[in-house]
């Protein structure tokens, strides 16, 4: 067998331990969370942290479309 090959599968195998294991704690939270806001009493919790989620998520995108705005302004300025 080349040292290639086996170089190669080792990694294969180091990546299919870490992923399995980051699975694994995904999952857990979600049962987490699920477990926290099941039943009828918790829906205005249940609308706070889907409230909080997008919240989260939408952060990341403004930040990343007013760089991408800021190094295309900068661009077109020094093309001129």
């Amino acid at each position: 067998m080349e040292v290639g090959k086996t170089n190669s599968k080792l990694k294969t195998f180091f990546f299919g331990i870490c992923f399995f294991f980051f699975g694994v704690s995904s999952y857990a939270q979600c049962a987490m969370c699920r477990a926290a806001l099941a039943g009828e009493g918790n829906k205005v919790k249940a609308e706070a942290v889907n409230d909080g989620i997008v919240y989260l998520m939408v952060i990341p995108y403004l930040l990343v479309a007013g760089i991408g705005y800021y190094v295309y302004r900068m661009r077109k300025k020094n093309k001129q």
